[in-house]
Order: C-alpha cells, then sequence, then structure tokens
C-alpha cells in the first residue's frame, strides 16, 4: 500500500462532503433531537438500515477513528456548511500528518501539515500553518479532492448498512453482525487497495452497531482482520448532535492564503 497517496487520498475524501450544495435553503428543517420518532423497526437488519436516514439530512457531528486516522467534524446542511479535521500516524514509519477543511458553499479552505512529506514539496513552507483558499474550479479536477461531491455523510454508514449480512440484537440499541464490505470500497471509511487485500474476508466482517432511543446511529464499529501492510484493527465511527450542529466559520483572514498549484496536484492520481 503506498502510505502517501492512501493517507492523504482519504483525509481528502472524508473531508469534502459538498453534496450540502444540493440543498436549498427551504428544505425542511432537519427533526430536531428530542422530537417524536417512528418506531424503531423490529427486526434488526431493518433496524440497522433504517438508523442512517437521519445522516441524509446532513445535520450531525462525527468521529472517525482506524488504522493510525483519528477525525471529527460537522455536517451542517441548513449553512450549506461542513468541518472536518483528521491526523494520520504511522506508528511503522514514524510519519504523520494532519488536514482540515472548511466548506461553506459556495467557498472551501484546507490547512495541510504534511509533515516530513512537506519538505518534498516545493513552497509548502508558504502555506505551512494557513488555510488555503481552493478554486473550485481546479478542485473539480483534482481526483481525490472531488471525489465524495455528492456525498453528505462523510463516512458512508448508509453504504456499509447495506452490506449486513447477518445481525442480532444484543441489547436495547445494541447490535453485533457481519457485514460484506467487498462492494463498498468507495466507503470513506474504506480503502479501496486494503479491501481488495483482505480478499473473501471482506465478505464476513464482524460490526457491532449502537443506535439512540429514536433509532438513529450513533456508532459503528468494524473489525478488520490484518491484509497486506495494514495490520488488524478497528474503523470506528460515531455520530451525535443529530438536527442540532452548527454552522462552520470562515477562517480568519489573517490566516488564509491561495491553494498552490502543488495543493491540487498532490490529490490527483
Amino acid at each position: 500500500m503506498n502510505i502517501r497517496r492512501w493517507s492523504v487520498g482519504v483525509l481528502a475524501a472524508t473531508l469534502l462532503v459538498p453534496g450540502l450544495t444540493a440543498c436549498k435553503s427551504d428544505d425542511p428543517a432537519p427533526t430536531a433531537a428530542g422530537s417524536a420518532a417512528s418506531a424503531v423497526p423490529a427486526d434488526p437488519k431493518e433496524a440497522l438500515l433504517a438508523s442512517t436516514k437521519e445522516i441524509e439530512k446532513g445535520n450531525f457531528t462525527f468521529t472517525l477513528a482506524g488504522a493510525g486516522l483519528t477525525g471529527k467534524g460537522l455536517v451542517h446542511k441548513p449553512s450549506n456548511s461542513a468541518q472536518f479535521s483528521m491526523k494520520f500516524d504511522d506508528e511503522s514509519g514514524g510519519m504523520s500528518m494532519g488536514m482540515e477543511l472548511i466548506y461553506i458553499e459556495p467557498e472551501s479552505w484546507v490547512m495541510l501539515d504534511l509533515g516530513e512529506l512537506g519538505a518534498m514539496i516545493p513552497g509548502a513552507e508558504k502555506w505551512k500553518g494557513k488555510y488555503q483558499h481552493l478554486d473550485q474550479s481546479k478542485v473539480k479536477g483534482a481526483g481525490e479532492l472531488s471525489r465524495y461531491m455528492e456525498e453528505v455523510d462523510p463516512a458512508g454508514s448508509a453504504k456499509l448498512t447495506k452490506g449486513i449480512t447477518e445481525v442480532q440484537k444484543t441489547a436495547e440499541g445494541s447490535y453485533t453482525g457481519k457485514l460484506d464490505v467487498s462492494a463498498a470500497g468507495d466507503a470513506a471509511t474504506l480503502d479501496a487497495d486494503l479491501v481488495k487485500a483482505l480478499g473473501a474476508q471482506a465478505k464476513a466482517l464482524p460490526f457491532t452497531a449502537k443506535l439512540d432511543a429514536e433509532g438513529r446511529l450513533t456508532e459503528l464499529v468494524i473489525s478488520v482482520p490484518g491484509a497486506g501492510e495494514t495490520k488488524a484493527h478497528d474503523i470506528k465511527v460515531t455520530y451525535a448532535d443529530y438536527g442540532s450542529a452548527t454552522a462552520a466559520q470562515k477562517p480568519p483572514a489573517d490566516k488564509v492564503v491561495e491553494a498552490s498549484p502543488e495543493t491540487y496536484e498532490m490529490f490527483k492520481k
């Protein structure tokens, strides 16, 4: 696995959630946390499939973790905005990098911390510690940087739950089972190369899930066995603040520079 391509690609893919651009200001208001909700389906699989419906409304906070990656962010469709930060630590090579992206329609800004890799990119010192303002016309042609232009959920949980092959309810709001992720390699939480390396194992990955009292997904943990260069690990996604996330804020003007050509180039395949 190409660590540089994988880490930067995953960072980019999970950060860009401009599916928000399709949202109009007169969209129905998201269901507020604590408001009445329909009954949670009794069938465990149906309950999990239904648990991602609230995510589609685009008003929540979330966290991601797995294989050296940690991240958190918010999606706020009412204001057509999103914000996300992620850090990657390669324990084997001691390499680390980070990324933060702010999206407020129609603009976006990215701050990159490429660690040792930054020394290999000409001009990187100029935007160290700065938010690079992205030219949207260039983002569209920047490979991974535009991969999820139509996605509202950065973690792709709806895609993942569709791969459930078996599931049992273990307690109120708690489930366990197995997922077939062989057809979900485009979900942001899974690297396509890793899915390929898993081979037949990708068809039966153990998972646990938790739903709140209204049947909304609050936690999804997928256990991934070792494959190729990747050690066994858990991928964990959490969701909170349904219907009550806050809008993303523009970065301070004195910390903004225009994105360099190298920034767009590094995201191309």
